[in-house]
């Protein structure tokens, strides 16, 4: 049987895909992974379809032992991680040998780190799809012990790694306004946008709170509303004037007034700050979040064409004895004039 055996993971661990869309209307929102754009990098280096499931790591790691030859990728909130004690590189594939253990630890930066197998892990499906979604009571977090199936893997190469970019230290979240932005006077919505955010370490699934000096951010009548759809990136403010971003398992209606909404391109960056990161908000026209949603499509269909040959450590190398080394090895003696 092909399988990861969790021997150690980190609590709130869950298996993850791109989520399970058509029960809105039943009150389950799409959920799936924190980051989609690490579920394509991930399926990017090991050259198979994003829609499999992969291992989410909320703020570290574990070991898990293959029961196979596996593939693997690691993508998502940087974290230190080694292969028997040798390192791994992150965000780049790796070959894993049967019985070798792979230990993941702490990010270093970021929030969630993605476990990638090659065939991806094949647990049941569940309103199709894999992903444990825990507001709804879907699945479960995956606890030290479990074996995850891994499916058939089509086979490819590894070895291959993506440039590491800048979404893991906060930033620079891009707005469009909502349906409730027209509640909050200009001096709140200026204020707000001048205002300097941490994430709160509280977060999870379904949302962030975002701290700040100074007084809550009120809207005229804004307990006074009527429970309209909710979205990932809106941003709700509550009755004592605090915001909080909604993630991938979000609520499907709710009744705070929303100041605005995260335009989706920008949601990756949102996820990934990490506790205490600092966030800052800007309000586009419409036009430039489309214009920023083409640019990431396009950004998703030339990833594996970013992956480069990854440069390894020979020091690191646990297989260098099987790899040709040198080449056109000849006697040692000169040529002759003519040869």
């Amino acid at each position: 049987m092909r399988a990861l055996v969790v021997h150690r993971i980190a609590p709130g661990a869950t298996v993850q895909d791109r989520g399970r869309a058509g029960y809105r209307a039943f009150g389950v929102s799409q959920g799936g992974a924190a980051d989609p754009l690490a579920l394509a990098e991930g399926a990017a280096l090991l050259g198979q379809s994003p829609d499999l499931a992969v291992l989410e790591l909320p703020g570290s790691g574990g070991v898990f032992e293959a029961t196979a030859p596996l593939r693997i990728a690691l993508t998502g909130a940087p974290m230190r991680a080694t292969l028997d004690g040798a390192v791994l590189v992150w965000n780049a594939s790796h070959a894993v040998p049967e019985g070798a253990r792979i230990d993941i630890g702490g990010a270093v930066t970021g929030s969630y780190g993605y476990l990638h197998v090659g065939g991806g892990i094949d647990t049941d499906r569940r309103l199709g799809s894999r992903s444990a979604h825990l507001a709804a009571g879907i699945a479960a977090a995956v606890p030290a012990g479990a074996v995850l199936p891994v499916g058939a893997d089509t086979g490819g190469a590894v070895g291959l790694c993506l440039p590491q970019d800048n979404r893991f230290d906060g930033g620079i979240l891009r707005l469009v306004e909502s349906f409730q932005t027209g509640l909050f006077d200009r001096e709140t919505r200026d204020r707000f946008i001048a205002t300097s955010f941490s994430r709160d370490a509280r977060a999870n699934r379904m949302g962030m709170r975002l701290n700040s000096e100074g007084g809550g951010f009120a809207a005229r009548g804004g307990l006074n509303i009527l429970s309209e759809s909710i979205l990932p990136g809106d941003i709700q403010i509550t009755g004592d004037g605090t915001p909080y971003l909604l993630l991938r398992e979000s609520q499907t209606t709710g009744g705070y007034p929303r100041i605005a909404t995260v335009i989706p391109a920008d949601l990756p960056r949102a996820v990934q700050t990490p506790s205490g990161g600092r966030v800052q908000f800007r309000f586009v026209a419409r036009q430039e979040a489309l214009e920023a949603e083409m640019r990431l499509r396009a950004h998703l269909k030339v990833l594996p064409k970013l992956c480069t040959p990854l440069v390894r450590d020979p020091m690191q190398m646990r297989d260098l004895l099987g790899y040709q080394l040198i080449s056109g090895v000849t006697a040692g003696g000169a040529f002759e004039e003519g040869e």
